[in-house]
């Protein structure tokens, strides 16, 4: 197995793909840090003063902001890869065990995920720092419960890269896996997660998941907490990763 997750990393490294989408991650994440700072005093902002325990936490949670959807996109792009450039029947014939091969690519890409939300912490923190310190306000990566964010920021982006290496198992197409991605993310879960009437069982949704984890949001929406919202994550990545590789080991090559 180590063998072929260091396969499956030299494979990622060798596109390129990774690089571009990991700075496009710390823009994104610079972005709404930058942002998030810049109009916290502006009497109309949601966000909570930057001061307190919860605007740090806000503010530091934003780390998984562009994270979630860039890496489970990279992820989906990794497995679907292989049939689009119709090398999967070489990869599953060097490894006829198609099932290593799909829990290869999901221990490398959960460990991207994982070094996604470390680097995006990374500019977040290189941001917060000195401005907050202008600022007189003094931060903390130890107190106030930022811990437990950090912690969640992690775990939410490694289980969206499982969720995108599972999706891709599953669809195969590439095109698809990704604008399936892009829609449920950005249009889709966004709509429904609005409507007022349905916000008993929307908090269930892997969006709304991932923010329990954190505990953060600018909306009026109520979550779980960050315990049940890890949970129903990690379900969600177990039941479309189990799905995806029982949909690998069955489909025709040929």
């Amino acid at each position: 197995m180590i063998r072929l997750v260091r396969g499956e990393f030299a494979k990622l490294l060798s596109t390129r793909l990774w690089l571009w989408l990991l700075l496009a991650t710390m823009a994104l994440t610079a972005l709404f840090a930058s942002l998030n700072i810049a109009f916290n005093d502006d009497p109309d902002t949601l966000a909570p003063p930057l001061a307190t325990a919860a605007g740090q936490r806000l503010l530091f949670g934003t780390a998984a902001g562009g994270a979630q959807t860039l890496v489970a996109v990279l992820a989906a792009i990794g497995i679907t890869a292989e049939y689009r450039h119709r090398t999967a029947t070489t990869t599953f014939l060097t490894t006829p065990h198609r099932s290593r091969v799909v829990v290869a690519k999901l221990i490398t890409y959960a460990l991207v995920g994982a070094a996604y939300g470390m680097a995006c912490i990374a500019v977040v923190t290189a941001i917060a720092w000195p401005w907050l310190n202008a600022r007189d306000i003094d931060p903390t990566l130890v107190g106030n419960g930022i811990p437990a964010t950090l912690a969640g920021v992690i775990a939410a982006v490694t289980a969206f890269a499982v969720l995108g290496v599972g999706l891709g198992a599953m669809l195969r197409d590439q095109v698809a896996a990704v604008v399936g991605l892009l829609v449920y993310l950005f249009v889709a879960e966004p709509i429904v997660t609005r409507i007022p009437a349905l916000h008993d069982w929307t908090v269930y949704l892997p969006g709304p998941s991932a923010s329990a984890l954190t505990q953060i949001t600018l909306t009026d929406q109520d979550f779980l907490q960050p315990w049940q919202g890890g949970v129903v994550l990690a379900v969600y990545g177990l039941v479309v990763a189990v799905t995806g590789l029982w949909h690998t080991t069955r489909i025709d090559l040929t």
